[in-house]
């Protein structure tokens, strides 16, 4: 059986982006930031920085090489921007959505400061506040368990060959080999999978439910259960059996979340071990080359430029994309007493997990890659053409990168004590 490791990806020679060398519009004005180049001529306008596409437009009329290296560096400078920003809003959301859940109001959740990552670190922090509390309440009148499936965050080997080309030429014979180390392949699989295979919703699965089972479930079970219950139930009948709500175990079937192996008919994906063909997606091997393969480990780039692997680094981690985690709180005891945090909990800790779980290895990756190439090409911008026509673009490169950076990390730390202060007893 062979494992599809890597993908090859052909692209075309770069000809449109490091040809005709045209001038920025530049004005006269003082020295560039850093006190380079003084009493040089200083660009009137820098592409936006906020906007990847209008930096990778840019020109800067440089030498083919040099451009290309400032190019992609300031580039993967406003991936990291964009990619900040993305973190730090989902971290807030979700910290935010759990603490007022529990009881935090908007005076709570406004910041002291205004500064990278301020509004994710005081968001979670204020959660962590009422968590305590509220499980404090919640652990006096019962006993609670939380079923976690941690999310799931692939990155396209194609996008990632895709960047590669365009803005590297140098791997022999223009093509680009990528490869996932340190994690599984999936894709889809036209011949024999072996690993795992996600089935289609609505299909007969026999392993491991990501949404709801119509069945025997054998694990943590919430819904109608038409066994015996092993946990709480909101309701019984003359019988005593269970005739509302079960949360815990069930000996028979039913039809509600199951976290565990499901027995019978799944609404979401479904994952079984593969036994040769697979019909949705497979991880794992396939005895033929994979097609849109994703990588939910470390994807290693061909050779390439540094400044070209960063902005892959910073692209491909604002790409990934990520199966959500599934979360289930079970509560034995007074079931009124623990609803609210198990709603609050079920409904917030997945994309907090996103980031905590999903993307905290990408997103530190990103920010050390970017900042090696930002600082790299601040040498070129310390005289000649590169000081005139670029060496402000590259400060506002640096500027951006740093803010970009400590947003990253702050915000990463603070889901990552939120979401362990959650799933602690």
């Amino acid at each position: 059986m062979a494992s599809n490791s890597w993908r090859w990806v052909s692209w075309p020679a770069l000809t449109a982006m490091l040809a005709s060398p045209l001038l920025m519009d530049c004005g006269k004005g003082g020295g560039l930031p850093g006190g380079l180049g003084k009493g040089l001529p200083v660009p009137g306008a820098c592409p936006n920085m906020d906007d990847p596409g209008a930096v990778a437009n840019a020109s800067f009329g440089l030498q083919g090489e040099v451009e290309g290296k400032v190019k992609a560096s300031l580039t993967a400078a406003s991936q990291l921007k964009a990619l900040s920003a993305q973190i730090e809003g989902d971290v807030v959301t979700a910290c935010s959505g759990l603490a007022k859940d529990l009881g935090a109001t908007d005076a709570d959740l406004k910041p002291a400061k205004d500064e990278p990552g301020a509004k994710a670190e005081h968001a979670c922090n204020v959660a962590v506040k009422f968590l305590g509390q509220a499980k404090a309440e919640a652990k006096a009148a019962g006993k609670m368990e939380i079923v976690i499936v941690e999310p799931k965050c692939n990155a396209s080997l194609k996008a990632a060959a895709d960047c590669a080309g365009s803005c590297d030429v140098s791997a022999t014979g223009g093509k680009a080999e990528v490869k996932c180390e340190g994690g599984k392949l999936s894709g889809k699989c036209d011949a024999e999978c072996s690993g795992k295979c996600e089935v289609k919703a609505g299909a007969q699965c026999g392993g491991t439910c990501s949404a709801e089972c119509s069945g025997k479930c054998e694990g943590t079970f919430s819904g109608k259960c038409d066994g015996d219950c092993q946990g709480t139930c909101d309701g019984k009948n003359a019988k005593g059996k269970c005739a509302g709500k079960c949360d815990g175990k069930c000996t028979a079937g039913g039809s509600g979340t199951c976290s565990g192996k499901c027995q019978g008919t799944c609404s979401g994906g479904c994952e079984v071990d593969a036994k040769g063909k697979c019909e949705g997606t497979c991880t794992g091997g396939c005895s033929v080359e994979m097609k849109e393969p994703k990588c939910t480990g470390d994807v290693q780039m061909p050779k390439v430029s540094a400044e070209c692997k960063a902005k892959c680094d910073a692209e491909l981690a604002t790409k990934l994309e990520c199966t959500p985690a599934r979360v289930k709180v079970v509560f034995a005891g007074d079931a009124k007493a623990g609803a609210k945090l198990a709603t609050a909990l079920e409904k917030n800790l997945p994309l907090m997990l996103k980031v905590a779980v999903g993307m905290k290895g990408r997103a530190q990756d990103a920010v050390a890659s970017v900042k090696a190439s930002v600082e790299g090409v601040q040498g070129l911008a310390a005289s000649g053409d590169a000081a005139i026509k670029a060496g402000a673009c590259i400060a506002a490169a640096l500027k951006a990168q740093a803010e970009a950076a400590v947003s990253i990390n702050v915000s990463v730390k603070a889901s990552v004590s939120a979401s362990a202060s959650a799933k602690g007893s």
